[in-house]
């Protein structure tokens, strides 16, 4: 086993491995560019090298960087994660070239699987089954319309050296192809440094089935069982699980032996996946199955197979890579329970997915144990950047069956707490919670289907939240904190009871939600009416009357009695009549989140004396919504478009993003020009309404 290894990559993956070479007694380097100086993966390492600024290609991509620090710090082998230089064969190649073992599979495997064109010729002779298409080499757009055209609509335009959605688009009618060939190109050769693509068929409701595979350098392999990666969004899978769902013990053990038939025809070693489109079954479950790609790293899901077969997939990667055997055989492999992971992004799901970035103001994942795993690259403090991708963590659940596990998926998620960028925990919250989801009706189009639920959730406040946030208000301004600035905690002065002589002291508290402006009106003291009990006035903890002013100074209404109280975890004991709630409400400037029935709720205080700020994210017109490179103009200056007409196409964290006409109205001009990189909130479009 090796002494010393070096992990060239960043963020999640790096720490995972980190954590089992620690396990195993193995010294770990980590690499960082200037904008991961303090990042977790960094923190963790025994030792760090910086190997340049902060753009991948002038850091992470450098090969002659990487091999430099692992001789300098006498690293013996090379974990390269996955992205990154992880499939990329000349990296492979320097590292045997320098005589330090590349933790995964030989510089063959790596070349012969790294054109997905390739592969599919080589899986052609290899007799396992193909999706319909055109995988040669020919690349000029006619000839591939042509070819297109031949398949049939819809089809699917691929990069051959692509990956995580990245230049990928499905094309429904030939007069698309050529915008979508186009952006496609454009998104592999910025991406992965190569515009080749390949067309095939697309299959309608398709499911995305993969194997995990795993070989040694003594000729043996076998399979890990599959993984269901259906649920995806732009082509990038957002929910995995093992087992899949549906899938019989012939059918898994056929694909099982097609995975592994791949494998060996490449002479593979290390963790592989073999990934297949699979139709449906006239009942619903795993039908006929075509090769799509082979990944030949770990992949990113790979914590719901360590979960259904109690399996350190990494271990397994060093021990392989250092000259063992495969642990196990084919025989002693076993599935047990099922598992499924989320991936918890900084993105906007109702924009789009579109990236954010920003410091975490606030992280509090669920707590983890034997049912409950978070694989993450960052905690509380920490930065989103727009350098990389945007992933925040894995959450992984697992029971003894789906159900079960699906219930721990909902309940972890309703505990998730992520303050300072967008999220996507509450879609991934309704997501798991659609009922195609929960009765593993899949395929890659189940987050299209089901738009109505995922995207049309109720956004008008509830009550309670009004309450709540006037509770968590009231409870910090009577917390010690205020009380500790005076002498003597028993002075008159010092009481946030609000107590008057012959009446009760009110105040009013005013919160925003969006456009949604609400006072809160406080009375002190008040305990008559619903609620009030013996208990309640005996209590320690002061008691309000709480009541929601109608608008423009209107009428009180929907009054509740209540009290609250906080722990010293800054959890909100709240009691609304007779209903007791324990709540979060986390403060970040003059916003006020509080976390309520599996809802984050972001509402800003109001300071009625003193209102400079808003607290609110402002919002222009054409404005970049992070830094990126403008890629083209979809439109000329001086064009008269319609609302939602596309005009501008920018690229930022690796993705494209197309913005559209916010109203029917003349484009005036454009501030930026193709190939220039924009800052956040500049404004790129200069738009005529009307």
């Amino acid at each position: 086993m090796f002494d010393k290894i070096l992990i060239a990559n960043r963020g999640e993956i790096a720490c995972r491995v980190i954590q089992t070479a620690k396990r195993l007694g193995i010294a770990t380097v980590a690499v960082y560019s200037e904008a991961d100086a303090n990042a977790r993966h960094v923190r963790l390492a025994d030792e760090a090298v910086a190997i340049g600024p902060a753009a991948a290609r002038e850091s992470y991509l450098v090969i002659d960087k990487i091999i430099a620090a692992a001789k300098a710090t006498g690293a013996q082998a090379i974990h390269p994660g996955y992205g990154f230089l992880s499939e990329n064969e000349d990296f492979c190649a320097a590292c045997d070239a320098a005589g330090i073992v590349f933790i995964g599979p030989p510089v063959e495997a790596i070349r012969a699987m790294g054109s997905k064109s390739a592969a599919k010729q080589l899986m052609e002779s290899a007799k396992v089954p193909l999706t319909p298409g055109y995988h040669g080499d020919r690349q000029e757009p006619e000839f591939l319309a042509e070819q297109s055209e031949k398949i049939g609509y819809p089809v699917l335009i691929k990069a051959s050296a692509g990956g995580g959605g990245k230049g990928m688009r499905r094309v429904d009618a030939p007069a698309d192809f050529a915008a979508a060939l186009a952006s496609c190109q454009r998104e592999a050769r910025n991406a992965f440094g190569n515009d080749h693509v390949l067309v095939e068929k697309y299959v309608l409701r398709p499911r995305h089935v993969e194997i995990q595979v795993f070989g040694d350098s003594f000729g043996d392999c076998v399979y890990l069982f599959e993984r269901d990666c259906s649920v995806q969004r732009r082509h990038q899978k957002v929910l995995e699980e093992a087992p899949a769902p549906g899938m019989s013990a012939e059918k898994r053990a056929a694909m099982g032996r097609a995975a592994v038939e791949a494998a060996k025809a490449v002479g593979y070693v290390g963790a592989g996946t073999v990934e297949f489109i699979v139709e449906p079954d006239e009942a619903g479950g795993v039908g006929r199955f075509f090769f799509m790609e082979m990944n030949t790293r770990l992949q990113v899901e790979h914590p719901v197979t360590e979960m259904i077969t109690g399996l350190d997939l990494v271990e397994w990667q060093l021990r392989v890579a250092s000259g063992e055997r495969l642990p196990l055989s084919q025989e002693e492999l076993a599935i047990n329970g099922h598992a499924i992971e989320a991936r918890i992004y900084a993105e906007d799901p109702d924009k789009g997915f579109l990236p954010s970035v920003g410091k975490l103001v606030h992280l509090a994942p669920p707590p983890a144990g034997h049912h409950v795993r978070i694989d993450t690259g960052v905690e509380q403090g920490d930065e989103i950047s727009p350098h990389y991708d945007p992933m925040i963590a894995k959450l992984i659940v697992w029971d003894v069956n789906r159900d079960r596990a699906l219930a721990r998926m909902r309940e972890a998620l309703a505990r998730y707490r992520i303050v300072g960028v967008s999220n996507n925990v509450e879609f991934l919250s309704r997501l798991v919670a659609t009922p195609a989801f929960a009765n593993a009706d899949l395929d890659t189009a189940l987050i299209e289907r089901e738009n109505a639920l995922l995207f049309g959730h109720d956004k008008v406040m509830p009550d309670e939240v009004w309450w709540l946030a006037a509770l968590a208000e009231l409870s910090r301004n009577g917390s010690g904190a205020n009380k500790s600035k005076l002498a003597d905690n028993h002075s008159p002065w010092a009481a946030t009871d609000g107590w008057r002589i012959n009446s009760h002291a009110r105040r009013g508290l005013i919160f925003r939600h969006g456009d949604n402006t609400q006072e809160v009106v406080v009375s002190y003291g008040a305990t008559e009416g619903a609620g009030a009990t013996a208990s309640a006035q005996q209590s320690s903890v002061p008691s309000y009357t709480l009541a929601l002013r109608g608008p423009e100074g209107g009428k009180l209404s929907r009054q509740v009695q209540a009290r609250a109280s906080l722990t010293e975890g800054g959890r909100l004991l709240a009691q609304l009549g007779e209903r007791r709630l324990q709540v979060d409400v986390v403060v970040a400037g003059e916003r006020r989140i509080v976390f309520h029935a599996g809802r984050a709720w972001p509402l800003v205080c109001v300071d009625a004396l003193h209102q400079q700020g808003t607290g609110d994210d402002s919002h222009g017109g054409l404005m970049a919504p992070m830094p990126g490179k403008v890629i083209a103009w979809l439109v000329e200056p001086g064009a008269k478009v319609d609302k939602g007409a596309p005009l501008l196409v920018l690229e930022a964290m690796k993705m494209e993003h197309t913005l559209q006409a916010p109203a029917a109205g003349v484009v005036k001009g454009f501030k930026y020009a193709p190939g220039e990189q924009v800052g956040e909130g500049v404004a790129l479009v200069e738009f005529e309404v009307g």
